[in-house]
């Protein structure tokens, strides 16, 4: 079969619409070509007069957990400057303009879910691009939950944050290209008073229909707590459990596959099995956080397999699963509460902003059933309600 071949690749051989020009690079260690070379040395060996890298949450190297970046610094290779953008929406424009840039250029590899920052890290710079003036480049790459399928809620922007600014399903679909060309038809000129000047360098050898696997690219894991191409299937079901007192797997070497409580009992599998969900199966498991979430104390819960890519539903089976556990420990599972915070990105509900409205929160405590919302949530054609032009596969 033949390799998938992404955007650094074939700027990298053609490098024409960046030279000559002042080049910030905002990117990460996911930023790799399949040789793992790093973008920054590919595009400087192409000749691209690189002068200064952005880096987002898990900062430039990625030795940063969830929450947190690793603030500025100087690349140890190049020399060039590190500026942290993680969650510094406001100050995005003097840290920009001080470097007197042409052309911004994006590479970070997505993981195909709306509540993922390097997405909104990509759509920020994009609105600072278009007000400033200066021309944006998305190196495109894979979507490791492939382009066929969509599934949850639009957000509703009452609910915008740092893990969706816009209406995009949970599971999208999309890449990164084409979530950009979607964000330039609407969002960005609203936002910026007119669209940015996009340039998306399309992959070659990829279709809507292949896994990660059938790319013959590397995996390198685009968070800590995501080690796997198989944990990326599973932060788009059980990402909810985020806002919730459930772990959801960080402290392990299974982040978003494990999950469960200290107060979680043997009732729980056979709830699991017997909802017979497609293309997931369930073990009993047990596990001991060593931070986040009930770090250092004996937690009860389960695994999740993804047994079928094709077949599974992350949105219904994220849904299910919080359905069953507020069911059987209605005294002791709970929705986090509300933060308090001047910045509105990290204001208001936990859930609220994964979910993309307040309609999951309000009917777990309410104790209503979660099948009507995933009824609605239901599956989609990815391709189904994209403007004309957005979609590149």
């Amino acid at each position: 079969m033949k390799r998938t071949r992404t955007g650094l690749e074939i700027v990298a051989e053609a490098p024409g619409p960046l030279r000559g020009a002042r080049v910030g690079l905002l990117s990460n260690y996911t930023g790799i070509a399949p040789s793992l070379e790093r973008n920054v040395d590919v595009l400087r060996a192409a000749g691209v007069d690189l002068v200064a890298l952005f880096s987002p949450e898990h900062g430039f190297n990625g030795a940063a957990q969830a929450g947190f970046s690793e603030g500025p610094a100087t690349d140890e290779e190049s020399g060039l400057p590190v500026i942290d953008t993680y969650a510094m929406r406001g100050r995005l424009d003097d840290a920009f303009a001080e470097q007197n840039l042409d052309v911004i250029v994006f590479d970070m590899q997505d993981v195909g879910t709306r509540y993922w920052t390097y997405t909104w890290s990509m759509y920020d710079a994009m609105v600072v691009a278009a007000r400033l003036g200066i021309r944006f480049v998305v190196l495109d790459r894979p979507n490791p939950l492939g382009g066929v399928l969509a599934e949850g809620p639009e957000l509703d922007r009452e609910f915008a944050s740092f893990v969706g600014r816009t209406a995009v399903r949970q599971r999208h679909g999309l890449t990164h290209g084409e979530l950009a060309r979607l964000f330039n038809t609407a969002d960005i000129p609203r936002e910026a008073g007119r669209p940015v000047d996009l340039e998306v360098v399309a992959m070659d050898g990829w279709r809507r229909e292949l896994s990660w696997q059938d790319t013959g690219l590397p995996w390198v894991m685009p968070s800590p707590n995501l080690p796997t191409p198989e944990s990326a299937y599973a932060f788009a079901a059980t990402g909810l459990l985020e806002g919730t007192n459930i772990s959801e797997g960080r402290g392990t070497t299974r982040p978003f596959e494990l999950f469960g409580a200290p107060f979680v009992d043997r009732r729980l599998l056979p709830e699991l099995r017997a909802l017979d969900l497609p293309g997931v199966a369930f073990r009993e498991a047990w596990f001991r956080p060593t931070f986040h979430k009930h770090a250092d104390e004996s937690v009860r819960g389960a695994q999740l397999y993804v047994t079928d890519r094709g077949a599974f539903r992350p949105v219904r089976t994220g849904l299910a699963i919080l359905d069953t556990l507020a069911r059987l420990y209605r005294e002791e599972f709970a929705v986090l509460p509300a933060r308090i915070d001047a910045d509105a990105d990290h204001a208001g509900h936990p859930l609220d902003r994964l979910w993309g409205s307040d309609r999951l929160r309000a009917a777990l405590e309410a104790g209503e059933p979660l099948e009507p919302l995933a009824d609605r949530a239901a599956d989609d054609a990815a391709t189904a309600g994209h403007p004309g032009g957005v979609l590149l596969y």
